[in-house]
């Protein structure tokens, strides 16, 4: 799953937008409850080396907030690192890059958009 297609799935099941927080970083896009406003998913492009994957060049993530437990597992298969710029026991990084199948990645995403209700 790419970036586009992630944003299209998030607004068709949430009717949530991206929003652009910072001018530093024009790319970096997070997903909010309308409600309590709480972060649920965020988008970001960062070097590959940043978060300790192989490779050269930068790779798109998105941050969810999981169970700890299951971020321990999860962290041990490929794809998975922790929560890049976050409380790395409360969210994890998903390179979207291939890594990772899409039913997992929007597995993920709605158990990260419950647990912020």
């Amino acid at each position: 799953m790419n970036r586009s297609q992630l944003y299209i799935h998030i607004k068709q099941t949430y009717g949530t937008d991206p929003e652009f927080l910072w001018q530093k970083y024009p790319n970096y896009a997070v997903f909010r409850h309308d409600d309590n406003h709480k972060w649920y998913a965020i988008v970001m492009d960062v070097p590959r080396s940043a978060v300790g994957l192989t490779g050269e060049g930068m790779v798109d993530v998105l941050n969810l907030k999981l169970d700890p437990s299951l971020i321990d597992d999860l962290r041990t298969r490929p794809g998975f690192v922790p929560g890049y710029h976050m409380n790395k026991t409360h969210w994890v990084s998903v390179a979207l890059d291939g890594s990772v199948a899409n039913e997992e990645i929007v597995s993920l995403l709605d158990m990260s958009y419950q647990a912020t209700r």
